[in-house]
């Protein structure tokens, strides 16, 4: 498999991940409304804004020297653009579902999955910083940029499952706060999508080994 291929299936699945993602949380969950007075409306605005921040655009932005037909200094822009843009939408996600927890009155960060999140959310702030120092500040010495580039690729690949291991945990936690049964349509559904994150996430790798 190439790269090229690699990129190409790990955007099948990324989008296939956004679609089942909005049917589950449009269909099933009420909706999406972080202003809404329905708390589970509240919720649904953070699992949608941290699959699509932290992992469908972090996975962009690591294959966007691929997929990007331009000079290096444009893609380099492009990644940190998209990575800075997944942190936004992250804050978004996280307030709202500290917002969630406040109108349900639920204890904050108690959980495994809330603990992997806060950890990732943490790192992947500190990966952006360093890399915007290092590679696009200018006054970085060459030798320098070239010691610290394979510790920034294997430090980005490993945000990126961190994040992919997050949401599966965010998934069954959900899964069984709302009590889900065996064989619902439903139940496959959240299935499917935590397959469909898995799988983008195994071809950005393979996308981002193969070059």
């Amino acid at each position: 498999m190439s790269a090229i291929g690699a990129s190409i299936l790990a955007h099948l699945f990324g989008v296939l991940a956004i679609i089942l993602l909005l049917v589950w949380l449009l269909h099933y969950r009420d909706g999406i409304d972080y202003d809404s007075d329905n708390g589970s409306r509240v919720f649904n605005v953070h699992p949608l804004m941290m699959y699509l921040g932290f992992i469908f655009l972090a996975g962009e932005a690591m294959m966007a020297f691929l997929t990007i037909p331009s000079e290096r200094q444009m893609r380099k822009f492009v990644h940190m653009t998209l990575h800075l843009i997944a942190i936004i939408l992250g804050i978004v996600g996280l307030c709202a579902v500290f917002k969630f927890h406040s109108m349900a009155h639920i204890a904050n960060v108690y959980s495994l999955h809330s603990w992997i999140g806060i950890g990732t959310f943490c790192l992947f702030g500190l990966q952006w910083i360093f890399g915007l120092i290092t590679f696009m500040v200018p006054g970085a010495q060459g030798p320098t940029r070239a010691r610290v580039l394979p510790w920034h690729k294997a430090g980005g690949r490993a945000l990126l499952f961190m994040a992919i291991c997050d949401a599966e945990t965010g998934l069954m936690e959900k899964s069984n706060f709302l009590g889900l049964k065996p064989y619902q349509r439903e139940t496959h559904l959240v299935n499917f999508t935590g397959l469909a994150i898995l799988l983008f996430g195994v071809f950005v790798n393979f996308s981002v080994g193969f070059r």
